[in-house]
């Protein structure tokens, strides 16, 4: 019988740098079946993630090392995409309860936090941290087939553009090349989309990470209770009235005096220029904070919302 001194145990966590193992990388160790059921058992310093797969401690596992369980568990032909995508990619978004892999359409993969996605076209994976995952552009658009919300859709689109990981040609190609199925949504928000606005809209997303804010609707058109129309907001947070306006001083065509007709409906508006967004962040994050609590504390204007059509660039 071979003996696994515990020495050995902590070189082959070195050895796995992520603290997560295999069955087959604990017997190439010499680690019997029996002891490691054992320090995976009640009570002992492993915790079993999947069946197999094992954390060479006894805490809660890390957001990555979840990934490596799951990519121990249904091995190298699998692919991470959607939010864990984005934020290897550098994307900052919050990320979903679960994690998204792209898998063959052979197979049929089950776990508990893990979503698969059958498709015939797995991607090249990008490998980062000993990860694959799917280029930034396909996993914006795995995710924006999912979200039946239209502004966040046209919001998960423009990531990556903000971020200069592909541009809108490159998306809709990777749209073009895929399953059609479910596709006529996400292909009328690209159209919309405007490679201009996408930056100047992660720009303000960036700002937004540092103001304590629930998370807004971007590009909405506020209207009466009627429906006439009053005027834009780059912008909007429903539940207290607060427009923010980032694009202040640029030409717009449907700008004129709408941010007068914005403010006399009782609105609290923030402006702001690219620049300032840009070259002043914290400062305009600080003033959008002052303007949500002074249209917390006053009643909520009697206005509706549209989100607002741009022009495809």
């Amino acid at each position: 019988m071979t003996t696994t001194h515990r020495a050995d145990i902590l070189a082959l966590s070195d050895h796995a740098g992520s603290g997560v193992v295999s069955t087959k990388q604990l017997r190439s160790a010499g680690v019997s079946a029996r002891r490691t059921a054992r320090l995976s058992g009640p009570g002992g310093p492993w915790r079993r993630l999947h069946p197999g797969v094992f954390l060479l401690h006894n805490t809660a596992p890390t957001r990555r090392q979840m990934l490596h369980a799951a990519i121990a568990r249904f091995g190298d032909d699998v692919v991470i995409t959607g939010t864990d995508a984005l934020r290897a990619h550098g994307i900052n978004y919050r990320l979903t309860n679960e994690i998204q892999l792209l898998v063959s359409t052979q197979r049929r993969l089950t776990a508990p936090g893990i979503v698969t996605h059958r498709t015939a076209r797995l991607p090249d994976p990008v490998l980062l941290d000993g990860l694959p995952f799917a280029p930034a552009s396909r996993a914006a658009l795995d995710l924006a087939r999912q979200e039946p919300d239209p502004g966040k859709m046209a919001y998960l689109l423009t990531l990556p553009l903000h971020w200069g990981l592909c541009d809108k040609a490159d998306l809709m190609a990777e749209l073009d090349a895929g399953n059609q199925r479910g596709s006529a949504a996400v292909r009328a928000a690209l159209r919309g989309i405007s490679e201009q606005e996408a930056f100047a809209q992660g720009w303000a997303a960036m700002v937004l990470d540092v103001a304590p804010l629930p998370p807004p609707s971007w590009n909405v058109t506020v209207c009466d209770l009627r429906g006439r129309r009053i005027g834009t907001a780059d912008a909007w947070w429903d539940e207290v009235g607060l427009a923010w306006r980032y694009r202040a001083g640029t030409a717009q065509p449907d700008d004129g005096f709408s941010h007068l007709a914005l403010t006399a409906t009782g609105i609290v508006l923030v402006r702001c220029t690219l620049r300032q967004l840009q070259e002043r962040s914290r400062e305009v994050a600080a003033e959008l904070v002052r303007g949500f609590a002074q249209a917390a504390r006053t009643p909520r204007p009697k206005v509706r919302t549209f989100r607002r059509i741009e022009n495809a660039a």
